[in-house]
């Protein structure tokens, strides 16, 4: 029987974020795409979210090699994590590879092979051939892919709009266009902006704005925006160098962007226009402009940390005018606001609204996707990137532009998508879903240590301790209870008291049962002060018996 190519997204469908989709056919595979995804509130205390890499693992043989389409995180930041597993080398552009090699160096993963390519370049990975095609997204050096298979030709847009004033050149729809006429089997194609009608605004549009913000301003600028967002800094330090002003940057991330990107000549720097963050002391107000990361709320970002008196190096000043460059994530709505409030409580003037045009997507609406659809014509369309309304919407487009319903697959991660010249089904699941980084735990999180942490901080604990004889069973101390997260001891003693008697009843009511296992005390110490604490307080602590023998 003839093999079929096989399509399984590990990551980035049903969620924005954790983007990676493998591709199989026969004896061989390769990767596109490593991305982490970002903890959501109910998951405490986690850092980042991984994909499951348990079927790359088990196919490590197979593996050919990791393909990556720009350096943000939601499609480079598992890789450190996936390659401590398995090895393959990584096929980048130039600024790609710059970011992923700061992370590998942080993770000391000196032995992996790091391979740059430029648009029009083919790369040969067993038996498929990939193509690297110059796309516009809000970070330098962006690709999408042209995956030659032995089924036919599968495109992979990564993250993209079309920009036709973007330094660098406009995307390359001609090579899409000639793609197109030579046949495509599949499309996968970005579907994070899918909701919005009409084009995503130009890149020209942002720094025509930040220009109006520096004329006239006597006051100290200070920008906040998206680190990778090369296009955007550049206007800075351009627009700063017009009016006569320094810049500094403060934040870890846009350092070792700037670095990555001063190295590579992706960013031209005016002479004698970048300055250390300790020169600003130093400089008249109306001569500096500080860059600074945060744009996203994060807590210990430096913006944060300005907002609330913690950043050492910068301290915000009445009338300082803070330009927030960048749009909230969703959900990180809330954690924006309160910086801006904090800001406004410090005297300072913050331009964020919308209609200043202070910030555009870097992913294409809906006209753009028709275009893409338009050029490329592919016989199978396989939306990404999204959660389940942009998928759906974007099946809808697909069907506005003349595709078959029959020839459109919304998918899910694990879900294994057969294709052949003629036909393309689901077939089957592989293991995928999150994995949770707390630290250096990898995976030690799991659903049940979740469930106990939510337990904890909705509902707080309490511990009971008793002192047992190992001879009779009979109680020699306790029972002591002691809470956290729960109530004011020292308010409730009457409740203390009244938890302390119904333990010990608890205790000797098994004893005259004869029973002397400590699992069946246990259970009815928990059970006796559950009831009783849900009646009197209405709240579901975790109660933890601890026993002793002496």
């Amino acid at each position: 029987m003839a093999e079929k190519l096989k399509i399984i997204s590990l990551g980035g469908l049903n969620e924005i974020g954790k983007n990676i989709t493998v591709l199989e056919y026969g004896k061989d595979m390769i990767v596109v795409d490593c991305g982490v995804g970002f903890p959501e509130d109910d998951m405490y205390g986690v850092d980042l979210v991984i994909p499951d890499f348990t079927y790359l693992i088990k196919n490590q043989a197979k593996l050919r090699g990791f393909f990556i389409t720009h350096g943000h995180e939601d499609h480079i930041g598992s890789l450190p994590y996936c390659l401590q597993q398995v090895n393959a080398p990584v096929h980048v552009t130039p600024m790609t590879g710059g970011l992923i090699k700061l992370k590998l160096e942080e993770h000391k993963l000196d032995q992996v092979k790091l391979v740059t390519h430029k648009p029009g370049d083919v790369v040969k990975a067993g038996c498929f051939q990939v193509e690297f095609i110059h796309v516009n997204h809000s970070i330098a050096d962006a690709v999408c892919f042209c995956i030659t298979t032995p089924v036919g030709k599968v495109i992979m847009t990564g993250d993209f709009k079309i920009d036709p004033t973007a330094e660098g050149g406009m995307m390359d729809l001609g090579r899409l266009g000639v793609l197109g006429k030579e046949g495509i089997l599949a499309l996968l194609c970005d579907s994070t902006n899918v909701e919005r009608t009409g084009y995503t605004p130009s890149e020209q549009v942002v720094t025509e704005s930040l220009d109006r913000q520096f004329k006239n301003c006597s006051q100290r600028i200070i920008i906040t925006t998206f680190a990778s967002n090369m296009h955007r800094i550049q206007a800075v330090l351009q627009i700063a160098h017009r009016y006569g002003r320094k810049v500094a940057v403060t934040g870890r991330s846009m350092e070792n962007v700037l670095k990555v990107a001063a190295e590579l000549n992706y960013l031209k720097v005016p002479a004698n226009t970048i300055v250390d963050i300790s020169a600003i002391k130093t400089l008249p107000k109306d001569k500096i402009v500080i860059v600074s990361t945060g744009s996203q709320g994060e807590n210990m970002s430096a913006m944060y940390r300005m907002a609330f008196s913690t950043n050492k190096q910068v301290e915000i000043q009445p009338g300082d005018r803070i330009i927030i460059s960048a749009s909230a994530i969703p959900g990180n709505e809330k954690a924006i606001s309160r910086i801006i409030n904090e800001l406004y409580r410090k005297g300072a003037e913050v331009v964020y609204e919308k209609s200043e045009g202070l910030h555009v997507s870097g992913h294409a609406c809906q006209e753009e996707l028709k275009i893409i659809h338009a050029l490329t014509k592919p016989r199978y369309f396989i939306p990404i990137h999204g959660e389940q309304r942009h998928l759906q919407i974007h099946a809808k487009l697909a069907k506005q532009m003349g595709m078959n319903p029959k020839n459109i697959l919304v998918s899910d991660i694990g879900q294994v998508m057969e294709l052949s010249a003629r036909t393309c089904r689901v077939n089957g699941t592989v293991p995928a879903g999150k994995v949770l980084v707390d630290g250096t735990g990898v995976g030690d999180v799991g659903s049940v240590v979740l469930r106990d942490r939510k337990h904890l901080a909705q509902d707080g604990m309490l511990v009971v301790c008793v002192n047992l004889s190992s001879q009779d069973g009979s109680i020699i101390s306790g029972p002591d209870i002691i809470t956290r997260g729960f109530v004011y001891v020292k308010e409730s003693e009457t409740l203390m008291e009244d938890l302390r008697l119904i333990a010990l009843d608890s205790v000797e009511r098994c004893q005259k049962k004869g029973a002397r296992d400590w699992a069946t005390i246990k259970s009815s110490i928990k059970n006796d002060l559950s009831s009783y604490l849900y009646k009197t307080t209405k709240r579901n602590p975790m109660i933890l018996p601890v026993i002793m023998e002496i």
